[in-house]
């Protein structure tokens, strides 16, 4: 939504809106001029000048009585979804837009990257804020527009983009899709809606369920238009060869370790290839490729413990975040300002229907740590699922793992305090999850400077 109001109101749209909390997107927003209003009531409706007909926009996570959508509803504005005014932006724009169940948001921020160095001055729409911008967007001049097009509702198949890329594709968002073909069949209007697809031939679903004009992978060249095969692999980066219809082109280096981030990185080339820029340009630009913003995010060392943030909240996600965290203890090649001696693991759930659907998935996932500390479920607006906690994800992981340490934190507020007491010096801690678990080290920094730990007794 933010990325949204910041274009149009680049394009001389007059926007307002409204967030119950601040953040820094929003203080990019009030810099452009856009009203942001901190509560959501009939006021912020009714204060709207109705003689331009205000549009209202809305997106899945706003419940039907909330009051500003009811007030405008009282007035006959004309409502619409998030999604109809991005496909507004897509469909008469050239554009990429970028799909799957993983690596949407880093793909698309390598993509922009890419065809920004190579002068192409994209617009973009990214669901993470992009480095090389310190942005969720950018209002480009060049002819094409970038957005992330999210499956998590549905509503990417009002997208009709001249390419689409689609990272990979496995059962997600069960509060929406009951099941994997529901999920398929959504992904396949959206391929048909897109003028030319690049698809990732290593996922079996898309390679069984999906036409693509071309695909790419990180396993083989053969069958394939793209490639980019593995020579080296560290807690730094990835080194591969790569090639074009089978024929080897050039050797890449990645500043990004973990495999799942050579094939996002693979996509961003082969879309920007399509998009006919030069592969010696491309391989002179990879350098200053970033991951997002939650994104394996170090946000700095705390007595010696160093803390990095990512949104993985799904076992697949998990499962590549830990692979690549593991690259870097005890190796000094990595990404880290020191080589960390142990992996503690700080997972918020997210969603009790995701927990529930995948809970066996999560435990096995969650094993390649050394300490586990578990947060209470992020709702996400849900209700509570009887058995359904993370007490209940805390004894299926050690169902699988007896001898791995298992810490819960009943309350959000007592993680800081579990911190303090059961990690130590050179442990690389990394908290996970889609919900608040980012504010984590902001508590650890806040705890710190006002003491509130002296007297506090925690037993987990």
């Amino acid at each position: 939504m933010s990325a949204l109001a910041a274009i149009l109101a680049n394009r001389s749209y007059s926007i307002s809106g409204s967030d119950l909390k601040s953040n820094n997107a929003l203080n990019d927003l009030k810099k452009q001029g856009i009203k942001i209003f901190h509560t959501q009531s009939e006021h912020n409706i009714d204060v709207l000048n109705k003689n331009f007909n205000p549009l209202i926009v809305i997106s899945s996570a706003v419940p039907k009585n909330n009051p500003e959508l009811v007030a405008a509803k009282k007035e006959n504005f004309t409502i619409c979804h998030r999604s109809d005014i991005l496909a507004e932006l897509i469909n008469k724009q050239q554009s990429i837009a970028i799909a799957g169940t993983h690596g949407k948001t880093t793909t698309s921020t390598l993509i922009t990257t890419l065809l920004t160095k190579s002068n192409q001055d994209p617009t973009a729409l990214i669901g993470g804020v992009m480095p090389y911008f310190n942005s969720n967007s950018h209002s480009g001049l060049g002819k094409l527009l970038i957005a992330e097009a999210d499956e998590s509702d549905g509503t990417l198949v009002k997208f009709k983009a001249q390419l689409g890329v689609i990272t990979n594709l496995e059962l997600d968002h069960t509060d929406h899709y009951q099941n994997i073909d529901e999920l398929i069949n959504t992904m396949k209007v959206f391929t048909r809606n897109c003028k030319q697809v690049l698809a990732n031939h290593d996922c079996k679903i898309l390679r069984k369920n999906i036409q693509a004009f071309a695909w790419w992978s990180i396993k083989t060249n053969k069958k394939v238009k793209f490639a980019g095969l593995p020579v080296k692999i560290n807690g730094s980066e990835t080194i591969a060869n790569f090639y074009e219809n089978g024929k080897l082109i050039g050797q890449i280096t990645i500043p990004l370790p973990g495999l799942h981030n050579l094939s996002n990185a693979v996509a961003a080339i082969a879309a920007c290839r399509m998009e006919g820029i030069a592969f010696n340009l491309l391989k002179e630009n990879i350098a200053y490729l970033k991951a997002p913003k939650r994104r394996f995010d170090f946000r700095g060392i705390w007595q010696g413990r160093q803390f990095v943030d990512d949104y993985a909240h799904h076992p697949s996600e998990i499962k590549a975040t830990l692979d690549m965290a593991r690259l870097m203890i005890n190796s000094d090649k990595n990404l880290l300002a020191k080589s960390p001696k142990r992996l503690v693991v700080i997972f918020q759930p997210h969603r009790y229907s995701r927990i529930k659907q995948f809970l066996n998935d999560f435990a096995i996932a969650l094993q390649n740590s050394d300490l586990i500390m578990l947060a209470p479920i992020y709702s996400a607006g849900e209700k509570p699922i009887e058995a359904i906690n993370n007490e209940s994800l805390k004894s299926c992981i050690q169902k699988h793992s007896p001898t791995l340490p298992v810490i819960i934190a009943k309350q959000f507020n007592h993680l800081p305090v579990l911190i303090s007491k059961y990690t130590h010096e050179d442990d690389l801690i990394l908290s996970m999850g889609a919900g608040d678990i980012n504010q984590l080290w902001e508590q650890l920094q806040n705890n710190k400077k006002s003491n509130r730990w002296t007297n506090l007794r925690i037993a987990a």
